[in-house]
C-alpha cells in the first residue's frame, strides 16, 4: 500500500475487462472504469533545453579525435614494422602526423631493433589527444546541460 506521498498513475494497465458468459457460452464483454489513482498529483516542471547543437559538437569533437588518434596510430604501426620512407604514402603519412607527435617527443627512449622503430611518444600523443577530447567534450556538456527544476505537490 502506497504512502500518502505516493501517488500512481494510471496507464492502460489500470484497466480491466471483465467477462460473463450467456447460457449459449459466448462471452460478453463488459468495460470497467479504469481504477482510480490513490492520490492526485501536480507536477510542474521548467526546463530550458540548450539545443541539438551540443550533441552535434561533441560528436565532431571525438570526430576530430578519432581522425587524429588513428593517422598516429597509423605512424606508430607504419614505424613498428619499419616501412621504407622511400614509399609515397609512409612520406605522406610521416608529415601529417610529425606535428601531433613533436611535443612529445624525448619522453621515452625510442627503442630500433633493424628498421622497426619502437616510438612510444605515438602511443602518449594518442592517449594525451584522447583525454584532451574527452575534456572538451565534457566541460561543454557541463555548460550546457539542461536546467531543470520539478516541483510535485
Amino acid at each position: 500500500m502506497p504512502s500518502s506521498k505516493e501517488c500512481r498513475m494510471p496507464d492502460g494497465y489500470d484497466e480491466e475487462v471483465v467477462s460473463h458468459e450467456t447460457a449459449t457460452g459466448r462471452p460478453i464483454e463488459e468495460p470497467v472504469t479504469p481504477v482510480a489513482p490513490y492520490g492526485t498529483s501536480r507536477t510542474h516542471v521548467t526546463s530550458y533545453r540548450s539545443g541539438v547543437y551540443t550533441n552535434r559538437v561533441g560528436e565532431a569533437i571525438w570526430w576530430v579525435v578519432a581522425l587524429i588518434d588513428t593517422l598516429i596510430l597509423i605512424r606508430f604501426i607504419l614505424k613498428l614494422l619499419g616501412a621504407s620512407t622511400a614509399a609515397g604514402f609512409v612520406q605522406f603519412m610521416y608529415s601529417i602526423t610529425a606535428g601531433l607527435v613533436a611535443p612529445f617527443h624525448g619522453i621515452f627512449n625510442t627503442t630500433a631493433a633493424g628498421r622497426s622503430v619502437l616510438e612510444p611518444e605515438s602511443l602518449v600523443a594518442i592517449a594525451i589527444y584522447t583525454l584532451i577530447g574527452w575534456g572538451i567534450v565534457s566541460l561543454i556538456r557541463l555548460m550546457t546541460r539542461p536546467r531543470r527544476t520539478t516541483v510535485v505537490e
